[in-house]
């Protein structure tokens, strides 16, 4: 089917971020270790529930101090979770280009909350450069689930068939072509360039 509508994966495929530097500040702010940070945030629910919309942020904020008997200032806490974040900088030509030819483009990213704002806020081409944005914490799913990528092609507006998706993890590339969406794995800006001219995108880059 014809490429009608192009879906870009948010980290490590436009934004990178690094996990390490957000459970070092998060634990320096909280007064805690980086691996008592680390087992809060990722060795019970709590982050997949804040990031699939079943808990607010503030709920998230008290749910980390409730598990690791901490009390941080709640703006600091914040800002220590989400300043882990730069622009993929050899990305942005790239969908500057598309943008400027003319396709319609979204984003579809496993996220929550307090991520998706910071980086609306500080990384322009985020908030301006797409039409649709397919958030976990907004849909209630997590890739690879197949209803993220279902209710993503209805935010398109298109058939999957009809969506080409990039996405950095295998397994999300996995889901979304389970789902029908013709989905390739990122490497590389340049990588990525090539896969869109098979499919008859025409861009300068």
């Amino acid at each position: 089917m014809q490429t009608k509508f192009l879906y870009f994966d948010l980290g490590k495929v436009l934004i990178n971020f690094s996990i390490d530097r957000m459970l070092l500040q998060i634990g320096a702010v909280a007064g805690i270790t980086t691996e008592a940070a680390r087992k809060a945030l990722f060795g019970s629910e709590m982050t997949h529930r804040y990031e699939t919309g079943q808990i607010s942020s503030h709920e998230f904020y008290e749910a980390f101090c409730a598990a690791t008997d901490s009390h941080p200032n709640r703006e600091t806490f914040t800002a220590a979770a989400c300043e882990i974040f730069d622009l993929n900088l050899p990305v942005l030509p790239l969908v500057t280009q598309l943008r400027q030819a003319g396709y319609p483009m979204g984003i579809l990213s496993n996220t929550c909350e307090a991520h998706w704002e910071y980086c609306r806020r500080h990384y322009r081409i985020v908030d301006e450069g797409f039409n649709i944005h397919a958030l976990s914490y907004c849909i209630g799913a997590l890739k690879p689930d197949a209803a993220i990528f279902h209710t993503a092609a209805k935010l398109a507006g298109h058939e999957p068939g009809e969506i080409f998706f990039v996405d950095d993890i295998t397994g999300h590339v996995a889901g979304a072509q389970a789902a029908g969406f013709d989905a390739v794995q990122f490497t590389t800006a340049a990588a990525l360039a090539n896969e869109l001219r098979r499919r008859g995108i025409r861009f300068n880059y």
